[in-house]
Formats: C-alpha cells, sequence, structure tokens
C-alpha cells in the first residue's frame, strides 16, 4: 500500500505526508493503512503474525467444553470481536446454546463498551465492567470482591494476559482461559524481513503495534536472523515505535525501546498520537528566501512537498546536519547509499537534489571545497557543532 506524495490543494499539507510507516497488524490491517493513508503516510504492510481461524481452533474448542461441563462463575469479557468469534464457534462446531446455558447464570465481567455490547447481543446480562477499559482495573475489581475458590472464565484477546490470570490464580481462583484467537507466524515470513530490513536501514519513520504477540514475533524473527541488536539500535534511535496500548508496549519496553501509546487503546487515537509526535520529527530551515522542512523522506519548499529520490535525500539531510557550513565531496560520498569512490556521483546526485527541490539555490556549490546549504544570513550564524534540531529555527 502507498499514496503519491502530494500536497492537499486549498488544505494544506497533509499531516503525515513525507513520512513512512510501517504496519506490523493482521487484523484490521487494511483499516490502519487506510486511517494512515488519508493522513498522506507511506504505508509498508508486513503483517508479523497469522491469526488461527476459530472453527479450527482446537485449544478453543476444548476450552468451550471444558466449561460447558463445568459452568463458571465468572467470565471476563475483553473484547466485543473475541466474544462473538466464541460465540459464532461454538454454533459451528453445534454448542451455541450449550456454551450460553453455561455462561447464563454467571457473574460477566466486560472490559468495554464493545464487549458489553457483545455480551448482551447474545442474550447475556452484563453485571459491571470498568471506566477505564483496562484489564488491571478488572483485576483490581475482582481482587476486592474476593475469588477464592470460584472458576474464571477468562476470553483472551491475543494476548495471554498472564499478570491477570496469575494473580487470580494466586487468590484461590480456577481460571480457565479461552483463546478466542491466537497468533502464530505468517505463512510468507519475505514481508517480515523486508520490513525490518528497511527499519535497520533508516527507510522507515514510524512502527507501528497492535498486539504483543506482533511486537514479540518481529524481534524473535529479528534475532533468528542475528539482526535483533541491529533492529533494537534502529527503534531506539531514528524510528519511532507507536503502540496501540501498554500490553501492546511491554516486548519493547522489556529491550528499553522508547514508544508513544494514545490515552486510549483505539486504532484512530493511535493515528491521532503519531499525528500529534510528527511535528517533532521535521526540521525547518530559511534557505535563499525559502524555506525548506524535511520530514522523514521528504521535504517541504515553501509548503509545496516535493517527493526526493533516496540519493537525493541523503545528501539533503548530510547537509543539514551542518545548516550553512560546507561540506566536502567526500563526506557527502560516504553519505551515498551504496557509496562508491567516485565524486562524480556527488554531483550527479546535487543536480538531481536541485531539480527535486524545484529551488535549486537551496544548494550552493562553493568552489573547490564543496556544497552548503544556502541557510539565511538574518537566522544567524550555524549552531556550534553543526547540528539543527526541531525548534532552532521558526517559519517567519
Amino acid at each position: 500500500m502507498g499514496v503519491t506524495l502530494v500536497a492537499e490543494t486549498g488544505s494544506g499539507v497533509p499531516p503525515l505526508a513525507g513520512f513512512t510507516v510501517g504496519v506490523t497488524a493482521a487484523r484490521r490491517a487494511e483499516e490502519l493503512g487506510a486511517l494512515l493513508e488519508r493522513r498522506g503516510a507511506v504505508v509498508v504492510h508486513a503483517p508479523a503474525l497469522r491469526i488461527v481461524p476459530l472453527p479450527d481452533d482446537a485449544e478453543l474448542a476444548a476450552a468451550t467444553r471444558s466449561l460447558i461441563q463445568n459452568p463458571p462463575d465468572l467470565v471476563i469479557a475483553t473484547t466485543g470481536i473475541g466474544f462473538r468469534g466464541w460465540v459464532e464457534a461454538a454454533d459451528g462446531w453445534g454448542l451455541g446454546e450449550d456454551l450460553l446455558d453455561a455462561l447464563r447464570p454467571a457473574t460477566v465481567l466486560c472490559r468495554g463498551p464493545k464487549a458489553r455490547g457483545a455480551v448482551r447481543a447474545a442474550g447475556l446480562v452484563d453485571a459491571w465492567s470498568p471506566a477505564s477499559e483496562s484489564s488491571a482495573e478488572v483485576l483490581e475489581h475482582l481482587l476486592d470482591a474476593g475469588v477464592d475458590g470460584k472458576r474464571i472464565a477468562v476470553q483472551l484477546h491475543g494476548e495471554p494476559l498472564p499478570d491477570l490470570v496469575e494473580a487470580l490464580e494466586c487468590a484461590g481462583a480456577d481460571v480457565v482461559t479461552v483463546p478466542v484467537y491466537r497468533w502464530v507466524p505468517p505463512d510468507d515470513i519475505g514481508p517480515v524481513d523486508r520490513l525490518t530490513d528497511a527499519v535497520i536501514a533508516g527507510s522507515v519513520d514510524a512502527l507501528t503495534f497492535t498486539s504483543a504477540p506482533a511486537a514479540a514475533s518481529l524481534l524473535a524473527r529479528a534475532a533468528e536472523r542475528g539482526l535483533r541488536d541491529e533492529l533494537v539500535a534502529a527503534l531506539r534511535g531514528p524510528v519511532l515505535a507507536v503502540c496501540v496500548g501498554p500490553v501492546t508496549a511491554a516486548p519493547l519496553q522489556e529491550l528499553d525501546i522508547p514508544n508513544v501509546q494514545p490515552r486510549r487503546s483505539r486504532l484512530g487515537a493511535m493515528v491521532r498520537r503519531l499525528e500529534a509526535e510528527a511535528p517533532n520529527r521535521t526540521r525547518g530551515y530559511p534557505a535563499a528566501g525559502h524555506w525548506l522542512e524535511l520530514r522523514g523522506h521528504a521535504a517541504l519548499v515553501d509548503g509545496e512537498l516535493r517527493a526526493l529520490p533516496p540519493a537525493g535525500m541523503a545528501l539533503l539531510r548530510a547537509l543539514t546536519r551542518r545548516p550553512g557550513r560546507v561540506v566536502g565531496r567526500a563526506e557527502l560520498l560516504r553519505a551515498l547509499p551504496g557509496g562508491g569512490d567516485d565524486e562524480h556521483a556527488v554531483e550527479t546526485a546535487i543536480a538531481r537534489l536541485r531539480a527535486a527541490l524545484g529551488a535549486p539555490k537551496l544548494v550552493q556549490t562553493v568552489v573547490k571545497r564543496g556544497y552548503r546549504l544556502a541557510l539565511d544570513p538574518v537566522s544567524g550564524p550555524a549552531p556550534l557543532g553543526g547540528q539543527c534540531v526541531s525548534g532552532d529555527y521558526r517559519r517567519p
């Protein structure tokens, strides 16, 4: 999936235009990709996991039969789609009515409104749900009420929820986990490997995660290829990890990988959080009478988005690391993708960069020395050390 990098007429540049975003989700991946693309992002989709179809899931069938034979005292419904899928799968096995009969006398707790809606649609009555929509508050509620000797069915939602299950068992409960959908490695691992390579190479600006197993799977596959350290370094550095919620973020946090999350664990909220973070990942410069802004893998010149070839983007980043100062041809040659030893390649790439920017004077030739970003004198001297971070320069 991808979009052409163009500004929206009359409405400014889309907030994520110029950024490349990786999507690791399997479930609702198209919805997430569409949300990102509508905001201008280029999307690279590589599902890190595959969902086992419910009717084929022997573990779910075994848990369902166990609960029918020995009904629970309490039921925890964590997701609407998961609870509905469980009832539908039971119907397919000819166990639908038996399951609902077993659950009907139980006290049903719902993690959020979607789970509550699914429970009510099945003809059951819910007793309570937390305002925070968090499993932690559900656990606190149950421990306060006491669960010793209670049989509790916990509908999982893709993650094993070990903290919840272990805490209930330690409090004396008999817990039956209901894996309404399980994750297994994708049939085709190629897209995952290509996405990992792109993250390590710096070709991806942000990587999104909607489940903890996806994050763990991506890291595990990188480890199999001997690339886990490089992937972790990229996620600790230039690539932003965006998680739908704290449970999803857990495998990353165990490795001290920073990440951002929305206040509510929703796809739309996650995309809006990425939008809010995007300005922090841009740098702007007044140069040659224009306003130049770097965005991921594109540039804005006076508010117009300009797609740049990889070589041009690499050179522009090298020049903006020391704005206004001369960067020699040898250093620029080292910055070019693929390297090489012919400095004429720098001249060719600079010419293409100027053409792509549509403002040739932004990059100035300094005879016999190299090239420089033509920083406007009114902006003052370049910062010592040559670093320009977001906020050093402001659009006039």
